[in-house]
């Protein structure tokens, strides 16, 4: 029999959210809370129990982009004191941003955590085997998902994400998460016009048994580089959909308005009508909505971001007959790329030269003056027009998403991606127009592109990180050669190969049993 990811889930009982204050990152406090939300969902830890945070980007530069080292500390040691069964108790991540989750960990304090909490292992999923997950639900993206073997193993499996907004998806609750739950080879595949569709096939792969959310202090506006938003609350949950939709009425947002929401209610992950969720604990639903008002959200288009600045936007249509513009690629991560350069230095905008930066099939006009930079960013970039009186015609680079394999994906390397955004530069540097190629350009990237037509600094080389992001990259690279040597290398296996993918843990919410004979069904018919 095939392992497989697909089909519609069966009847459950009613999702519980619950709602408890939490004043500060207290671990012990945090521990309490927890343990009493699993007594609560009657939920006991067993087998390899795992523990997903949402560490995109820690350290000074992001002090509110992560979940809290203190709040994991809390929940696994609630997890430990209410196992049963548990044969291992382990968190893993895959940072963002083009950096080792090494270092993302370290500047987040998760291994002095870790020491603190012992006995727990640390999975960076940059380092361990990709196991191919296939997937058969009809409005599938891809034919099957790589995921890091931890995940796919895993027994127990608790998300653990921050309470914040986003830039391409509205907010990142529990199922945005899941982007991290890839490598960078294959999370950067359909980061597009498509990236609610991912989000919402990324379900399939695995669903929590347990949920417990860090809105202790929430991140507002933006993801890498949020606002920080005092809610003072800890929220559980047994049901993804469910959890997500009451997160979204806090901050008086439709879950119908987020599409990955909207995608997963509609294939049956859960209900998002709060009549069909028991909301309980010892906040109230108003008093929650009333902690989190004015909370802002992060969709805003490129063109308004940059307004009042020295950058001008234009965004064209994306390669889509759905959207006509792309919120899941480039625009949302130049909007990031610059709030990280805001930060590391708070004159960017004032250093930065006047130049303009174009997405998407753009048939307008571009007001750039001589010795103003344009440049068009995304292979699916278009322009046939002048520019300061000359012609210029940019052709799509776009290549459709079915040509691109996933098994033949690359893993980026940051120091590559400065060499090469270097020679680019170096390259067009008697030009007016650049194009900076990719689907999408990563925020590394961008950031870098920024770095270099503003004149600005580098914050990766930033001589208070540098040396332990080196150390950190290092580390990863011989942790790699390592296991080229002792012959199991940082590789893609394939599950139907592997064998030891578990359908009860490649499904949708409740698990194999109800629903085998009509999967094996449909893989049949396949």
């Amino acid at each position: 029999m095939l392992p497989f990811a697909s089909m519609a889930p069966s009847k459950k009982k009613r999702p519980t959210v619950i709602l408890e204050h939490c004043a500060e990152y207290d671990a012990a406090r945090i521990q309490s809370i927890a343990e009493g939300g699993l007594d609560r969902l009657g939920l006991r830890p067993h087998g390899r129990t795992l523990l997903k945070p949402n560490v995109v980007a820690a350290g000074p530069h992001f002090p509110h982009a992560y979940t809290r080292p203190e709040f994991v500390e809390g929940v696994l040691r609630a997890l430990r004191a209410k196992s049963h069964g548990m044969t291992e108790l382990a968190f893993g991540e895959r940072c963002g941003i083009t950096v080792p989750t090494r270092f993302a960990f370290e500047q987040g304090g998760y291994y002095a955590m870790q020491k603190r909490v012992r006995d727990v292992k640390a999975y960076h999923f940059d380092e361990v085997p990709q196991v191919e997950i296939p997937l058969y639900h009809p409005e599938r993206l891809r034919d099957s998902f790589f995921t890091p073997e931890p995940i796919a193993k895993a027994d127990f499996f608790v998300n653990c994400p921050k309470f914040k907004a986003h830039p391409w998806t509205t907010v990142t609750f529990s199922m945005k998460n899941y982007i991290g739950i890839q490598d960078d080879r294959h999370r950067l595949l359909d980061h597009d016009h498509k990236l609610d569709e991912k989000v919402a096939d990324l379900q399939y792969i695995i669903q929590p048994q347990f949920i417990a959310i860090d809105a202790i202090v929430a991140g507002e506006g933006r993801m890498l580089t949020p606002m920080p938003f005092d809610m003072k609350l800890v929220l559980m949950g047994d049901n993804q959909l469910a959890f997500d939709a009451v997160c979204c009425r806090i901050i008086g947002l439709d879950p119908l308005d987020v599409p990955h929401l909207r995608l997963a209610h509609e294939r049956g992950f859960g209900p998002v009508d709060l009549s069909e969720i028991d909301v309980v604990g010892g906040v109230s639903l108003d008093e929650a909505k009333e902690r989190a008002t004015g909370f802002k959200v992060g969709l805003i288009r490129v063109e308004d971001y940059f307004k009042g600045t020295n950058i001008t936007a234009y965004a064209g249509r994306p390669p889509s007959d759905t959207t006509d513009y792309c919120w899941g690629g480039c625009p949302g991560a130049i909007e990031e790329a610059i709030e990280i350069l805001r930060v590391f230095d708070r004159k960017t905008d004032e250093r930065m030269a006047k130049m303009h930066v174009v997405f998407g099939g753009y048939d307008g006009e571009i007001k750039a003056e001589p010795g103003e930079r344009v440049v068009f960013i995304g292979d699916c970039a278009t322009f046939k027009g002048k520019i300061s009186g000359k012609d210029v015609v940019v052709e799509s680079r776009y290549l459709d998403r079915s040509k691109k394999s996933p098994y033949t994906a690359k893993s980026p390397d940051i120091f590559a991606k400065m060499a090469g955004v270097e020679w680019e530069f170096y390259r067009k540097r008697n030009d007016q127009v650049i194009r900076l190629a990719g689907c999408p350009v990563s925020v590394a990237e961008q950031v870098l592109a920024l770095v270099k037509l503003g004149g600005l600094r580098n914050p990766y080389l930033d001589p208070k990180q540098s040396i332990p992001f080196t150390n950190a990259y290092f580390k990863k690279r011989t942790h790699d050669l390592i296991q080229r040597i002792l012959g199991t290398p940082y590789q893609i296996q394939g599950a139907t190969e592997r064998g030891d993918a578990r359908p009860e843990q490649n499904m949708p919410p409740e698990g194999a049993a109800a629903t085998l004979e009509a999967v094996q069904t449909e893989a049949g018919a396949e």
